[in-house]
């Protein structure tokens, strides 16, 4: 069942059915009495066919309700669980939807063969990643034979008769199934990205910019003000049908920078230049030439089918001020389609208007991102050309948006692996041919959706994206509505380094390199050469260290706590060094009172660096020999270097280390490093010496390792290299400074 994504994502939420809460919940207490409810007093049909209607219609939330309220009279109705499933899907309330659509699964997966598709799409779309993986999985194993379904032949009614969710022919199915696991492989990818985020902060324009209904568009006029579509109002809209009011339409708004904040706003004012706003249709998607004396938007009318047909205009600037608005000619406007979301910018030499249109010829399907070169020498349009397989598929591309400094066209899709259902993606190239497609990746994409992505022409590339994740401002549903969602730019923190020999001064090969933070979160590089790279945050700690059968590792300690958002990009450089396993090493400063076993504050240090390299090296058990000088009985000095032997061990455990892997043991004054007496007389400095612990290495556990994993090169978490579409060489670009890192070798 296609539905008009422009109609649900962009504009739906304010021209569909809506209703006040306050007087929703005295209608139910109004109610409670079936008796007195005029829709309970209806046949089961008649309701049905009332439901049905305002399903037709795009009314979701109204439809939802009194589907609700034949579910409770008949539970396991499965038509009904559909298209309460449908109806939420529609409303973007995906926990709901999921939940139905399951039910609808359990009930009849025969009759209804795309229940679980949809529901795996709606855990996505949860963030529900692992769930989603499963039940798609499992979609595709109940359709591993049969690549046709359907059930024409068990409802004669001709609504339910024409759902091409339930007559799913041989080539939908397949198309369905194709499908199915690019959204798996979304999952993958969404896993991997959350994991290694982007260095941004992802933060709401706030009240004074977004309401409870849907944002868009926003298009930052310089560095003090934005400009954006909004209805521009939080009370609920009561409207049935087609409302031709302007209570529910779009308009262009501008709200300033407060002056010594960052990215707050102003309460918004409505934008009067050249007169564009018709309040009578929605008007959004406005944007200038570059040269500033032209100004793009689009106006778009609801059809009497409840589709939104948008055109595109444009009005001069001139000495007597704007011009009047016109078609932008051309057959960029082509009739019987939707042409909207325009961007105008210099690629090359060229001025290319691009925009997304839904026209048939020499489209790949759905709404496609086009383009149209302007003629320089009378500003006419050319016609416009399908910017390629790379940019568009056969589902949805939406939002273009050129930046001609880095040569880069961002868009929206939900045709390409995404996280979500819209994605934002980046290409290199234009205006027909592109290179390096990839996802953007978290935080700027999410399980939800996100489009018109745009970034601040004037310095620190900040960004906007419209996005209805959860904390956007929502009329009935947490993801029901979009809002305009400011990225800030992190200083991009690359942390460069090689594991060495501490013998040969060699680069070791096939070593795990491990970058730990303050709050004990691992991420790991498989190095194949003894090289490698991470990307750090800032105000985070790391330590790092190498891990390779048969040797043990130091670490490399770096911080980002005192760096600025504002601070420019930086590299560190580290070493680590690599060491064979010794059988047993010495820590010297460990020190007790005398005859007591307690451990003396000047030991401290020493017994941290301890610490520092079991925790560096886990595989490795050990165990703690404590030793006395001769002084004393042999029974009292057994016992006594027991005790001190037992202190270091609980002193360990304190720390960290867990106590399985540490035994101690006591000797007394056996095996004397020094004499205790020369020529007959004491010798302190002997005893002293005498007076020692020692650690000996007695396993080194394997399983305890990270192994090294060479169909896992580099880092797992490297976004470039999980989130790209197509496989892309990249020149490696230069360090952007140097920065020696401490080696705290204190082993």
């Amino acid at each position: 069942m296609r539905k008009n994504w422009l109609f649900i994502i962009l504009a739906t939420i304010l021209v569909t059915v809506q209703y006040d809460a306050n007087a929703q919940r005295k209608n139910k207490e109004k109610y409670s009495n079936k008796a007195n409810d005029p829709f309970g007093r209806l046949s089961d049909s008649r309701k049905l066919r009332l439901a049905d209607e305002l399903y037709r219609q795009g009314s979701y939330f109204n439809a939802i309700d009194y589907y609700q309220q034949l579910k409770a009279d008949d539970e396991r109705n499965v038509y009904i669980t559909y298209q309460l499933a449908n109806c939420y899907r529609f409303t973007r309330d995906y926990a709901p939807a999921a939940h139905y659509y399951g039910e609808a699964y359990s009930y009849d997966k025969k009759d209804y063969p795309l229940s679980n598709y949809y529901e795996g799409i709606m855990l996505k779309q949860q963030g529900e990643y692992n769930a989603a993986i499963f039940t798609l999985s499992q979609f595709l194993e109940d359709n591993k034979k049969s690549s046709s379904s359907g059930a024409s032949n068990v409802n004669p009614d001709p609504a339910i008769q024409n759902d091409a969710d339930r007559t799913v022919n041989p080539k939908t199915m397949k198309e369905v199934k194709k499908k199915a696991k690019m959204e798996i492989q979304g999952c993958q990818m969404a896993i991997k990205s959350i994991k290694d985020p982007k260095q941004v902060t992802i933060i709401n324009a706030g009240p004074n910019v977004n309401t409870i209904y849907t944002e868009n568009s926003p298009y930052p006029l310089g560095d003090s003000a934005l400009l954006f579509a909004t209805v521009g109002r939080n009370d609920a809209i009561e409207a049935l049908g087609h409302d031709k009011t302007d209570a529910n339409k779009e308009h262009l708004m501008t709200s300033h920078k407060q002056a010594g904040y960052v990215d707050s706003f102003q309460w918004p004012i409505p934008f009067y230049d050249g007169g564009f706003v018709d309040k009578t249709i929605h008007t959004l998607n406005g944007c200038f030439s570059p040269s500033g004396d032209r100004f793009y938007f689009v106006r778009c009318r609801e059809s009497d089918t409840m589709m939104l047909i948008c055109q595109i205009f444009v009005s001069k600037f001139a000495r007597e001020g704007w011009g009047p608005a016109v078609l932008v000619s051309g057959n960029v406007n082509e009739e019987g389609s939707s042409n909207m979301m325009p961007c105008v910018a210099k690629v090359g030499k060229k001025e290319v208007l691009f925009f997304s249109s839904n026209r048939k010829l020499q489209s790949r399907g759905g709404y496609d991102i086009w383009y149209s070169i302007i003629d320089p020498r009378n500003g006419s349009y050319r016609r416009p050309q399908n910017c390629g397989k790379k940019i568009n598929t056969t589902s949805d591309e939406l939002t273009p948006y050129y930046d001609e400094r880095v040569h880069k066209l961002y868009f929206a899709s939900n045709g390409l692996e995404s996280m979500g259902g819209f994605d934002i993606y980046e290409a290199d190239g234009g205006p027909s041919r592109y290179t390096n497609v990839h996802n953007m990746g978290y935080p700027i994409n999410t399980s939800a959706d996100e489009l018109y992505f745009i970034k601040d022409p004037l310095g620190k590339p900040d960004a906007y994206v419209v996005s209805n994740r959860i904390g956007s401002y929502s009329l009935k549903n947490p993801t029901c509505c979009n809002d305009i969602w400011r990225i800030q730019y992190e200083p991009k923190l690359v942390m460069l380094g090689k594991v060495i020999s501490k013998k040969t001064n060699d680069l070791m090969p096939q070593t795990v390199v491990k970058m730990i933070d303050q709050k004990g979160e691992m991420t790991t590089y498989n190095s194949e050469d003894g090289n490698f790279m991470f990307n750090m945050s800032r105000g985070h700690s790391y330590v790092v260290t190498g891990d390779k059968p048969g040797y043990t590792s130091t670490r490399a300690s770096v911080s980002t706590m005192e760096i600025k958002r504002s601070d420019p990009d930086d590299t560190v450089y580290v070493t680590i060094y690599l060491d064979s396993i010794k059988n047993s090493f010495k820590v010297s400063n460990i020190f007790y009172d005398y005859d007591k076993a307690t451990l003396r504050p000047e030991s401290v240090s020493s017994l941290d660096s301890v610490i520092h390299f079991l925790q560096d090296n886990p595989s490795i058990t050990v165990e703690i020999y404590s030793y006395t000088d001769s002084k004393g009985r042999d029974e009292y000095n057994m016992a006594l270097s027991q005790r001190r032997a037992q202190s270091v061990l609980d002193y360990l455990e304190k720390g960290g280390i867990d106590r399985n892997r540490l035994t101690a043991k006591g000797f007394g004054a056996k095996n004397a490093v020094a004499p205790n007496s020369v020529d007959g007389k004491d010798n302190p400095e002997g005893r002293q010496l005498n007076r020692r612990t020692e650690f000996r290495i007695i396993t080194d556990i394997p399983t305890r390792r990270v192994l090294y994993n060479s169909a896992l090169p580099g880092s797992m978490d490297q976004q470039e290299k999980n989130l790209r579409i197509e496989p892309e060489s990249d020149d490696e670009p230069p360090a952007p400074g140097k920065k020696k890192a401490n080696d705290d070798n204190d082993n």
